[in-house]
């Protein structure tokens, strides 16, 4: 039996960009950009070879603070989204971001101000805001406590064995700190 080689190091520098198929680019861009606070750093337009077919797409990069991106394509072809959309409402797939209780509020204000729905919840380890986008891809802003990197310390020295005694049927709570969890706000 071989075992694994011990990880010194994460294997990447940070995200670069993580992509999601959309409808409509404009729709997307007033989202992020106007309503989010991300701006709009790059637009490729394409014609390339995806999953076996020649497509037509505009992909659209919106910036994060350590120069990653949030990143969308729109292909030309409306059955190309039905194929390749993999963003589906309601269901529990999302990107989470951080951010800080300012930037957080800042987005809420203007989430209200827009009418769009969110809802922000208290994790007890962090305070998280829900937004669905134009399309129904759920967008996580993660505002973290003051004593962050004492929680993550706990949970780094433990994080194998709670992985293991889940796998082996224990499935009790370990999260001492969502005692604190309740909805802090919700608008639909």
């Amino acid at each position: 039996m071989t075992s694994t080689p011990a990880i010194d190091a994460p294997a990447a520098l940070r995200l670069h960009h993580h992509a999601i198929v959309v409808k409509d680019q404009e729709a997307t861009r007033h989202f992020y950009e106007d309503v989010v606070g991300l701006p709009l750093v790059a637009t490729w337009c394409e014609v390339e070879n995806v999953r076996g077919k020649d497509r037509t797409y505009c992909h659209t990069f919106f910036e994060l603070a350590d120069g990653s991106a949030l990143a969308f394509f729109q292909f030309a072809d409306p059955e190309d989204y039905e194929e390749l959309a993999s963003n589906l409402p309601r269901k529990l797939n999302h990107v989470a971001l951080a951010a800080t209780p300012q930037q957080q509020a800042d987005v809420i204000a203007r989430l209200e101000a827009a009418g769009i729905p969110h809802r922000v919840t208290d994790h007890g380890y962090c305070v998280s805001m829900y937004v669905a986008d134009p399309d129904g891809s759920t967008l996580e802003l993660t505002v973290d406590p003051p004593n962050a990197a004492e929680i993550a310390a706990a949970r780094r020295a433990d994080a194998h064995t709670e992985l293991a005694r889940w796998l082996a049927g224990d499935h009790r709570p370990n999260n001492d700190l969502r005692a604190l969890h309740k909805e802090v706000a919700t608008t639909d």
